[in-house]
């Protein structure tokens, strides 16, 4: 783990619990974008050409076998929030959501402001068994949620929703997992959702810009997506009436530089193993939440909760964030606390020090 750190020069100088709110910039990316760039200050609209002609699939191809997922139903979007928004253009308006107080905005937000016909669900210790009672009683045909929440990192069973599915084969899931993509490795085929997008810039460490949506065969015979463009017809001024549904999700020109960036993370992630990262991450998340429910910083519903994941949110004011910037600590102020997001990049002795720094001044 000394050696992947050397590749975030942040981490010379601070505690970076930061990355539920931006991944790092590492050596070997930097690299590779300088390259590309120099490739198009040299090539201009020759690079570009084959970029976006050669390359562009690739990065769909290396999404679709990172994630499981058929490369044919892979939608390269900027981000999270587009690619939802542009999908749900075409979600019919009679379909009953149901949401999770307080999730991402981005999540509920567009669901919101199109007029659906909204529930909502509590996000507590009882998580599952309150989607569970609404699905039975108020016949929810639409779930949209985070796969971890962005306030407290607490992470739904995905199991649960595997056992929901089976029980209510047509009800439609669509999945946040922007800061869910990068933790585990992650099989889309045999997960439960039948949407899952991601923004890229968190935990899969590929800067700003871009993002993915995979999408299950069967979703194309339920939503009837509205959005085209030249792009979505690679190029063919006669193929307008044979675009793909997922192509529909990129009407206009993909970046190269971002999409670029896309695929060489998700193939540093991949050759250092997402075993391994899992690995890493769940010895952090047991560490961290030992600690500060040791020091009663958690709330209830995380404490309480079996699965967790490396997102926390601890109780602390003003005056509690100052004292950890001022140490060091890269984090943020969410919700009435304090969020602290650990990577595999991050170690135990990383916690051990913000304890020790919390604890100073009791």
């Amino acid at each position: 783990m000394k050696n992947i750190r050397k590749q975030f020069p942040v981490l010379g100088h601070c505690i970076y619990a930061n990355t539920a709110a931006s991944g790092l910039l590492y050596d070997a990316l930097l690299e590779w974008r300088q390259e590309h760039d120099l490739d198009f200050l040299i090539g201009g609209s020759r690079m570009k050409m084959n970029a976006m002609i050669h390359h562009i699939p690739e990065v769909r191809e290396t999404v679709g076998r990172f994630f499981s997922c058929k490369k044919e139903n892979v939608a390269l979007v900027p981000n999270f929030s587009i690619g939802l928004n542009l999908l749900l253009e075409g979600l019919d308006k009679s379909h009953k959501v149901l949401l999770l107080e307080s999730d991402y905005p981005s999540v509920n937000w567009p669901f919101e402001e199109r007029g659906f016909k909204v529930s909502y669900v509590k996000i507590d210790v009882h998580l599952e068994a309150h989607i569970l009672e609404k699905v039975k009683s108020e016949a929810i045909t639409v779930l949209a949620l985070s796969v971890v929440q962005w306030v407290n990192g607490i992470q739904i069973d995905i199991d649960f929703l595997s056992r929901l599915k089976k029980e209510y084969p047509d009800l439609l899931i669509i999945a946040d997992g922007t800061q869910f993509c990068g933790m585990t490795d992650f099989n889309f085929e045999s997960a439960p959702f039948d949407v899952l997008g991601a923004s890229a810039y968190k935990w899969l460490l590929a800067g700003y810009g871009n993002g993915f949506m995979l999408m299950k065969d069967s979703v194309q015979h339920r939503i009837a997506l509205q959005s085209t463009g030249f792009n979505a017809a690679n190029g063919n001024a006669d193929g307008k009436e044979h675009i793909r549904f997922a192509k529909r999700l990129e009407p206009g020109h993909l970046d190269t530089l971002n999409f670029g960036s896309l695929k060489f993370s998700l193939d540093f992630l991949n050759d250092f193993g997402m075993s391994t990262i899992e690995k890493q991450l769940r010895e952090l998340s047991t560490k961290a939440k030992e600690e500060f429910e040791a020091l009663n910083l958690l709330e209830d519903a995380v404490v309480s909760r079996t699965v967790h994941s490396t997102i926390f949110n601890i109780k602390g004011d003003e005056n509690v964030f100052h004292k950890l910037t001022e140490s060091g600590v890269v984090c943020s102020q969410r919700g009435n606390g304090i969020r602290l997001s650990f990577h595999f990049y991050n170690t135990v002795q990383d916690i051990q020090e913000i304890v020790k720094i919390l604890k100073t001044g009791e």
